[in-house]
């Protein structure tokens, strides 16, 4: 599986959400990964679902029809060369 550089995630309070949107996501054609939540993201069960940003529009239309709830957020991972990566809330 290829990995995903320019990332947002989907942090959720149960793995079983996070597990039933990345479900939802494969079936919908979209490229997922289930990884670990950044530490900024600290409310939840310490698990996220991960997409490429470029993905973002039908990341958001698959919840919407999914409706896996217990979402916490939406954020960007952005990353600058010699930093700390920074978490950001997707505005929806």
């Amino acid at each position: 599986m290829q990995s995903i550089e320019n990332n947002g995630i989907a942090a959720f309070r149960s793995r079983q959400q996070v597990m039933r949107f990345d479900s939802a996501l494969r079936k919908a054609g979209i490229h997922s990964e289930i990884v670990s939540t950044p530490r900024d993201v600290s409310v939840g069960c310490g698990l996220s679902v991960a997409f490429d940003l470029r993905d973002t529009a039908a990341v958001l239309d698959a919840y919407r029809r999914s409706r896996p709830g217990n979402l916490i957020g939406f954020y960007e991972i952005v990353r600058t060369p010699g930093q700390k990566a920074q978490v950001v809330p997707i505005r929806l």
